[in-house]
């Protein structure tokens, strides 16, 4: 998923020339291995690039856990040999990407399991609120993790915020122009966010293939969905804005077809670290 000139790049970026402190140690030549391990549970996420990442500094790749896979505190994600120069320059940059990405996919487990405890079938979604720079690293984790990206982009998908409205006369406005807008992007969903129960009604009779709830508390959220499944709309209906772990159930149990979080990205990094050791 990550592109190999992007991961040649990371390395490129902690060791743009050599490590000077294992040059004037002298043991660049010494023959070992090396093991990146969990301190505590996570959920496994990005491994394939942490053992790309481990062949492009040079070294062997003897095991290494799948996608998703839970891990145990002291559990092995990763082990390589090789020499200690290829090592120590594998060492930290494959211990950076495992840190970041297994604390959005360990959260976003948490938040997928609370969902399921309520329902099978509600979507667990993610948004596009990544740090600059790290969507493929987010968008991976949240993967590893149960979850589905949202929206990648702004170039695939149509959703309509306030900001959007704002230009267009507001929702009555979006509801004279809706039938022409459907018709010139015939082959995508029309997804509008509300925040009012008046103007989800409004987006529904109007033809909204989709309607995204901001912010709104589970239980309000919940009486409108039953509102509007009362019309027989077959809209689909997202949860968005404060969904975490420990809301996410009672918005599955809303009846809501989604949720959309950004919680996943914001948080404490996995502890990890390595071993190695010198060949015998």
């Amino acid at each position: 998923m990550i592109s190999k000139r992007m991961l040649d790049r990371w390395i490129e970026e902690d060791v743009p020339w050599f490590d000077l402190t294992t040059e004037v140690l002298g043991i660049g030549g010494q023959v070992g291995s090396i093991r990146w391990y969990s301190r505590e549970e996570a959920v496994a996420a990005c491994v394939d690039e942490g053992a790309e990442l481990a062949r492009g500094c040079g070294l062997t790749v003897i095991g290494q856990v799948a996608r998703g896979e839970r891990i145990r505190p002291q559990g092995v994600l990763l082990e390589a040999e090789g020499r200690m120069d290829q090592i120590h320059r594998a060492w930290k940059v494959v211990l950076n990407l495992f840190e970041y990405a297994c604390g959005i996919s360990t959260r976003t487990a948490r938040l997928v399991s609370a969902v399921r405890s309520v329902s099978p079938t509600v979507a667990v979604l993610t948004t596009r609120k990544v740090f600059p720079g790290t969507k493929a690293v987010s968008i991976a984790a949240a993967l590893a993790g149960g979850a589905l990206p949202h929206r990648l982009g702004l170039g695939e998908t149509i959703l309509i915020f306030e900001n959007h409205l704002r230009q267009m006369g507001g929702y009555d406005g979006l509801a004279d122009r809706l039938p022409a807008i459907k018709a010139r992007v015939c082959d995508k969903d029309i997804c509008v966010e509300v925040e009012t129960e008046e103007d989800a009604m409004k987006m529904i009779r109007a033809g909204a293939d989709a309607l995204q709830f901001d912010k709104l508390p589970p239980d309000q959220v919940g009486a409108i969905v039953k509102k509007i499944r009362a019309t027989g709309s077959d809209a689909r209906l997202i949860a968005a804005g404060g969904v975490q772990a420990e809301n996410a159930a009672a918005y599955a149990a809303a009846g809501v077809d989604a949720i959309s979080t950004s919680w996943i990205y914001f948080g404490k990094p996995v502890d990890m670290s390595v071993v190695i050791r010198q060949a015998e």
